[in-house]
């Protein structure tokens, strides 16, 4: 029986080769080998190659794990999109995104309560307004007052005539007219009347009255029972309580007055993101209603302590806002 040679071209040797990789059920990975950038690139199809149900045994008596190598000219590879890369480490420079809320900077957030207490006579601020530091706010009658302008104009009445008294006894003292012993007698006296004096004008100064409104109490002058409440810095009212003819004391809150110059974010770091991220890290603050303006701050202070529900810190990013388009309770979105 004679036998017959059959011939097969490279052709159909590599479209039996993409045959095989096709029908395979095998895992295969692919191997780039620059040779030269002038010359083709050779690729390595490495794979277990398992034929299918009913297929005859290999005839080539080579295992199951074969390599494949097709060449690929430059222009084929950038058809492919083939990128040629040294392998490196490196840290991951993604940008991580926190949400976040506007809140008002503390240190710049003043509560405003009367140092005396009375009755709210006039009101001088709305809510929303800006106030510039040392506006009166509103005044306040109160007996608290009054009482104490009493004090010190009787005090320094006492005084005024005791040091009379006082003189005169020198003079009695230095003719031998008068006693040593009564002399001692009324400078220590002199001495008390005058800490009683100071002692008043000391309360006048707690209860909020200046150095010029205290010179000019005095004996046959009327006194006044009204005071003033003036804000201690320069910002924007959020808040008001006062209304006339409500009655105050020392603890009441009439007003809140934040510096909105600069203002918070404070977003929730998640605990797998610590970290990332530390006090003084760069950070970027965008908003939707000015998806466009973004403000950039840094990473002031990271909460001690993890919220056991959320796994989060509070995180707290300054930035600034010269107009003042970031309002109190504003959600926000943090890059770091």
């Amino acid at each position: 029986m004679s036998s017959s040679r059959v011939t097969v071209g490279w052709p159909a040797l590599i479209a039996g080769g993409g045959v095989l990789l096709a029908a395979g059920a095998g895992i295969a990975y692919v191997t780039v080998r620059p040779e030269s950038p002038r010359h083709a690139v050779q690729t390595t199809v490495t794979g277990a190659v398992q034929p299918s149900a009913g297929a005859p045994p290999s005839i080539t008596g080579h295992s199951a794990a074969s390599e494949i190598v097709v060449t690929l000219t430059p222009e084929a590879i950038q058809r492919a999109g083939i990128v040629l890369a040294p392998v490196s480490t490196g840290r991951d420079t993604s940008a991580l995104r926190l949400p976040g809320v506007v809140q008002p900077n503390a240190y710049k957030q003043v509560v405003i309560t009367p140092l005396v207490g009375g009755r709210v006579t006039q009101v001088l601020a709305e809510l929303g307004q800006s106030v510039r530091r040392g506006q009166p706010l509103a005044e306040i009658f109160s007996p608290e007052l009054a009482e104490a302008e009493t004090r010190f104009v009787s005090a320094g009445a006492e005084l005024d005539a005791h040091e009379r008294e006082l003189q005169r006894t020198e003079k009695l003292v230095e003719i031998g007219s008068a006693s040593r012993q009564e002399l001692e007698r009324l400078h220590a006296e002199h001495t008390a009347k005058l800490t009683a004096v100071q002692s008043a004008r000391s309360r006048l100064e707690l209860l909020g009255l200046s150095a010029s409104a205290i010179a000019s109490l005095g004996p046959g002058k009327e006194l006044g029972a009204v005071t003033t409440v003036s804000v201690p810095i320069a910002g924007v009212i959020t808040e008001r309580t006062a209304n006339t003819g409500l009655n105050v004391d020392q603890t009441s809150k009439l007003f809140t007055v934040v510096d909105l110059s600069t203002v918070w974010i404070v977003a929730d770091l998640y605990e797998k993101d610590f970290s990332r991220v530390q006090a003084g890290t760069s950070a970027s603050v965008t908003t939707k209603a000015f998806p466009d303006n973004a403000l950039h701050g840094k990473v002031s202070y990271i909460d001690s302590q993890v919220n056991p529900e959320t796994r989060t810190a509070k995180l707290r990013v300054e930035v600034s806002n010269p107009k003042q388009e970031l309002r109190l309770g504003m959600l926000a979105d943090v890059s770091i």
